[in-house]
C-alpha cells in the first residue's frame, strides 16, 4: 500500500473532514502538523512538484500575513514565497494529502479520495 501523509491543521474543519474520510476507509496517514513543524524549503518544493502548483498557487490569500508581507506583489520570486510559507506556515493551503508521487489539496475534503491507490 502507498504511504499516505496528511499535512493537517486540527483546527481546520476541511482538514478534519479529510482525515475523517481517510479513517472511514481504514486508512491511517502519517499526520504532519505543519503549523507546529513547518516544512523545509526542500520539502515544500517537493510538495509543490507533486501538487503541480507554483508557490503562489499554494498561498492562502485571506491570511493577515499575506497582506502584511505584501505577498500579492508579482515581483516576488518563487523562493521568496516559499520562504514566507516556511516562516508563516498559516499561509500554506490545507489540508494536503500525499500518496506516493502524487499530492492534492483537500478542498473540499472529498478531493483527497481522488489520489488514493
Amino acid at each position: 500500500m502507498t504511504e499516505l501523509t496528511l499535512y493537517h491543521n486540527p483546527r481546520c474543519s476541511k482538514s478534519r473532514g479529510a482525515l475523517e474520510l481517510l479513517e472511514a476507509r481504514g486508512l491511517t496517514p502519517e499526520i504532519v502538523r505543519y503549523l507546529e513543524t513547518p516544512p523545509t524549503a526542500a520539502q515544500l518544493c517537493a510538495l509543490l512538484d507533486k501538487l503541480g502548483l507554483t508557490a503562489r498557487q499554494l498561498l492562502r490569500t485571506g491570511e493577515e500575513e499575506y497582506k502584511s508581507l505584501d505577498l500579492a506583489n508579482p515581483e516576488l520570486s518563487e523562493a521568496e514565497l516559499i520562504d514566507a510559507m516556511i516562516e508563516h506556515p498559516r499561509l500554506i493551503e490545507r489540508p494536503i494529502l500525499v500518496a506516493g508521487n502524487k499530492a492534492i489539496i483537500g478542498r473540499p475534503p472529498e478531493k483527497v479520495l481522488e489520489i488514493l491507490p
